[in-house]
């Protein structure tokens, strides 16, 4: 009975401590925070998908609603009449999201991790040169003639991945991880019972370092995904564009014919679709797009943070 009027006692005591209080209202004041922020996260993606389902009639005359006057599935029948070339966009995007997602992470570990070893000697001079590429650029037209002349990925899928396969801020990140995160000791240990540099890179550090991988890979998907530079300035013919060059060359054909009546009624008189869903298409694009990098996220989650926190204590 005494252990309990004694807790009793404990709780309500802590319970009217000033700084309690300051630290409970501290803590509601944040959630309160990030709750509506998520909510003007959210609420513009739902508006998004309610426009996409709309009639196209009822937009014009009503505007955006979250709940629409009338259901309806034109946009995506729109979008259903090239659906061969929009799977295989997709088909493109993924084996490009993937495929240099995976490159990028390795070769910017790869990078990283000798100029994050104290006992590299050219430690400094690489990581200089690592940093020199985020302030100077030789300019789009030499960046296009290396890509087209020198390496001839014009009309590859290889324009679409090496591009983007290195990023000098990632290699920083990763380097500031690598040396605040992994014991030198476990390193020296395995040196001296015989590993060599790469068994320890691959099956020590590698492991150590989910957090900032990904990180890395997670923003190195978001920007194979979005991508749609690439394909217009390599890309030529239909067969290897990103799903959204193409939501952005449809997007761009519908602007095109909503400004100009007389080629609007010139596909109309040779039998072609005159009244087109031009709003809610657009908004059904959005969706065909950012539906499967969506799915992408809870896979990085639980490393995100700690990943993006660890690695960027110190330059």
């Amino acid at each position: 009975m005494a252990d309990v009027l004694n807790t009793g006692t404990t709780l309500t005591v802590a319970a009217s401590n000033p700084k309690n209080k300051l630290g409970l209202t501290a803590s509601l004041s944040i959630n309160i925070f990030f709750v509506i922020y998520s909510l003007l996260c959210i609420i513009p993606l739902l508006l998004l998908v309610m426009v996409s389902f709309s009639d196209e009639a009822s937009i014009v005359r009503g505007g955006y609603k979250f709940w629409p006057d009338h259901f309806s599935l034109a946009a995506y029948r729109f979008l259903g009449q090239d659906i061969g070339q929009i799977l295989h966009s997709y088909g493109i995007s993924i084996i490009v999201t993937v495929a240099g997602t995976a490159l990028s992470m390795i070769i910017i570990a790869l990078y990283a991790y000798p100029i994050s070893r104290p006992n590299f000697p050219q430690a400094k001079f690489f990581t200089f040169f690592a940093f020199f590429t985020m302030l100077f650029s030789g300019g789009l037209v030499p960046w296009y003639l290396v890509y087209v002349q020198v390496l001839d990925l014009k009309d590859t899928l290889g324009a679409l991945i090496v591009p983007q396969i290195m990023s000098a801020f990632w290699v920083l990140v990763t380097r500031t991880f690598f040396q605040t995160t992994i014991p030198g000791q476990v390193l020296e240990s395995a040196k001296i019972d015989g590993a060599g540099e790469l068994r320890i890179f691959f099956q020590i550090v590698m492991p150590l370092s989910l957090p900032v991988l990904a990180t890395v890979a997670l923003f190195q998907t978001l920007s194979y995904w979005n991508d749609w530079f690439l394909s217009l300035v390599f890309i030529t013919g239909e067969h290897n564009i990103s799903v959204q060059y193409l939501m952005y060359k449809l997007m761009a054909n519908i602007q095109f014919l909503a400004n100009n009546t007389t080629a609007a009624n010139a596909i109309a008189s040779a039998g072609g679709m005159m009244n087109f869903p031009s709003e809610t298409v657009r908004m059904a694009m959005v969706i065909v797009g950012i539906g499967p990098i969506i799915l992408a996220y809870p896979f990085f989650q639980k490393y995100f943070i700690k990943g993006l926190t660890v690695g960027a204590v110190k330059g």
